[in-house]
């Protein structure tokens, strides 16, 4: 695509750069309980100066003053029967919005909960989470991780577990795994969840291609139930992230008894990213794998979502530009045109309807600015951000040689090859590239994005080097 420096024209120009807005219905926050919620971000955020921003039916009212104001984090207050799939695409083309670019500016996250107690709690936690300790229904990549267990769900008795310091073991695992999953969360008091397969709003089937038990939910409480029909309630209370990442509909909030709430309620899930549709292509859920856990510590989890996000829509801009247009990707029955640069990448009309359709349809629930972040391990690259006097310098160092840039997992759909992601601690402008053209960077005002090399050259530096300035008051 060549370089691409797309840096917003603001509507109200470069005025201020807020640090965290609460946006909230004003229905929400006449309610005393939930009034709470946004006392309790307003108390915690104190520091970052924060505002509120409410609204009488529609979040997309709030465009013009979160333009005004460029906030680096947005948490959205709403209650479960507010929080729906319609509302979760409205944040996603807003958070889209706040600038002339194509890409998310800002990170978001939306806070609701089985009901404002467990909301609050939500809210309330300030303490960083270093998770180490991960637990999976499916595959995952434990060497990147200190410590973790996974339990396959298309090949029965299959389990891995990583000790610290040790390698990968086989122990092997029940044919019926519902309650050692179980165990994971009560007993193991994993920090990340992750699962895959069939599921929907009210339950989750453990086995893919293999008969097994169930996740189910009941009066906000989570509950796994085996093949023989026991019953093993789910009462975890440590904090943790949860990614659904191929799961169809666990993101979907329609009504009080879905799994999400659940999740939240009593599983100690702080945060949560899940499809809210049925899942296809799976670039956006995914994705979040190949930043979150494939690169340990370098992003939080709000960070790897929008990392992700916008990895799919530099997809789309580069091979599949028109679509850019298309506001409601799932219904999307139009002519898709496949670009000379997506045939030369083997790509087809799939590709870019897969793209459309995963384009608004993945949640984050929970206060973006909470830091949740993987135990630090050596990342196949190591990549790092310097200025002086206005020019900036992003290096990428390969540590794994020729196999720096390829997949570390495969498991799942469209894995592997994300482009590399730096975010800037402040709003940058009118950037102009000096050096590390061939790289084709598309630096945006939150971000710099290299397309993957796939191909490590030995013994090279890859080096963007970057003229730009601050927005005044940008945060």
């Amino acid at each position: 695509m060549g370089i691409a420096v797309l840096l917003g024209l603001f509507a109200c120009g470069w005025a201020r750069g807020g640090e965290y807005d609460i946006v909230v219905s004003k229905a929400t926050a006449a309610d005393p309980q939930w009034a709470k919620v946004v006392d309790a971000l307003m108390t915690k955020y104190a520091a970052k100066h924060p505002a509120i921003i409410s609204f009488e039916n529609d979040v997309a009212d709030t465009l013009p003053e979160l333009q005004r104001q460029l906030p680096r984090y947005v948490c959205f207050v709403a209650r479960p029967q507010e929080a729906g799939r319609e509302f979760v695409s409205k944040v996603h083309r807003l958070t889209r919005g706040l600038n002339d670019d194509p890409y998310t500016d800002c990170f978001w996250g939306i806070l609701t909960g089985y009901d404002a107690e467990n909301a609050l709690r939500i809210a309330r936690r300030s303490e960083p989470l270093v998770i180490h300790r991960a637990a999976a229904g499916t595959e995952i990549a434990l060497d990147m991780c200190e410590q973790g267990v996974w339990y396959s769900e298309v090949k029965k008795n299959q389990a891995v577990k990583k000790e610290p310091g040790k390698p990968l073991a086989e122990p092997g695992g029940p044919d019926d795994t519902t309650q050692a999953l179980a165990d994971l969360l009560n007993d193991y008091h994993a920090d990340l969840w992750v699962t895959s397969g069939h599921a929907s709003e009210r339950d989750w089937m453990i086995g893919y291609t293999y008969r097994n038990g169930y996740f189910r939910c009941e009066h906000g409480s989570l509950y796994g139930q085996d093949t023989k029909g026991h019953k093993f309630p789910i009462r975890s209370d440590n904090p943790k992230v949860y990614l659904p990442v191929g799961n169809c509909l666990m993101g979907h909030i329609d009504g009080l008894d879905s799994m999400a709430l659940a999740y939240m309620n009593s599983a100690g899930v702080n945060q949560m990213a899940g499809y809210t549709v049925e899942t296809w292509y799976g670039y956006a859920g995914w994705g979040m794998l190949d930043y979150f856990i494939e690169q340990p510590g370098r992003y939080t989890c709000a960070e790897s979502f929008v990392a992700s996000e916008n990895a799919l829509i530099h997809r789309m801009q580069t091979y599949f530009p028109e679509l850019l247009k298309v506001k409601d990707g799932v219904e999307y029955r139009g002519e898709v045109k496949v670009s000379d640069a997506a045939r030369a990448a083997g790509l087809t009309e799939q590709d870019g309807r897969g793209l459309l359709y995963d384009r608004d349809v993945v949640a984050f629930y929970g206060d973006p600015a909470w830091e949740a972040r993987m135990a630090q391990q050596p990342c196949a690259w190591d990549q790092s951000l310097t200025q002086k006097d206005g020019i900036y310098i992003f290096e990428i160092k390969p540590q794994r040689g020729a196999a720096t840039f390829a997949p570390i997992n495969t498991n799942g759909a469209q894995r592997g090859y994300r482009p590399i992601i730096e975010f800037f601690p402040r709003i940058l402008k009118d950037a102009k590239i000096v050096d590390g053209a061939d790289l084709s960077p598309t630096i945006a005002p939150r971000f710099i994005l290299i397309p993957n090399p796939r191909m490590c050259e030995a013994g090279k530096t890859y080096r963007v080097t970057f003229q730009a300035s601050t927005s005044p008051g940008g945060a």
